[in-house]
């Protein structure tokens, strides 16, 4: 017996501007858990993540809902919401506190850090130490590891979620892995290490 493929993103997304609501649910089912993590890494708040899954879905139902497939994927377009929500947040409880800049990128040297940092750190350190080290990164490194190592958005996504270029994207997530690096070896030496063997997308 032949079975059918799961649908797409895309179609999904047809059938839901269409009124279907099972289109909706499927799509929510599919997508809500990787987006409530990222909101979570993101703000550290289970409701403000729940809150943020939750927009992110019904700005799909609104008429001026404005994703295009031509500009980019749908997850990518959904984490997109997702980030400019949690920015508004942001920007809401720190009213005094200037942004960070992107120029600031530039001044990053380039430090020796393994592609498969993240899952070497699990295992070493620890999925709680790895959560709280995501934690105290600054926004801009955080919100990369959060989207393409824990989500595993690739990098033409995430530049688009982020709206910098791929390069940027490659860099801030060098620097991001160097800095957990940095601060896991710290907690490291303070306290004994606790063993983990879990894949690091499980973390929320």
């Amino acid at each position: 017996m032949n079975l059918k493929p799961p649908e797409t993103d895309d179609q999904l997304f047809v059938r839901l501007r269409a009124g279907d609501e099972g289109a909706f649910v499927a799509l929510y089912r599919k997508r809500q858990g990787a987006l409530y993590r990222f909101a979570l890494h993101m703000s550290g708040s289970t409701s403000t993540a729940e809150d943020v899954t939750q927009e992110v879905f019904l700005a799909l139902l609104r008429d001026a809902c404005g994703f295009d497939p031509d500009r980019g994927t749908l997850s990518g377009y959904l984490f997109g919401i997702a980030r400019k929500l949690l920015l508004r947040q942001l920007e809401r409880g720190r009213a005094d506190v200037p942004l960070e800049s992107d120029s600031e990128d530039a001044a990053i040297p380039e430090l020796a850090v393994k592609d498969n940092v993240l899952e070497d750190l699990t295992h070493r350190e620890g999925i709680e130490a790895l959560r709280r080290a995501i934690g105290t990164l600054p926004r801009r490194y955080r919100e990369v590891v959060a989207l393409c190592d824990l989500e595993e958005v690739d990098y033409a996504d995430a530049a688009i979620v982020l709206g910098c270029p791929i390069g940027t994207v490659r860099s801030r997530l060098h620097r991001a892995r160097a800095l957990l690096l940095e601060k896991l070896h710290k907690e490291h030496q303070s306290r004994p290490p606790v063993s983990a063997l879990k894949p690091i997308r499980c973390l929320i």
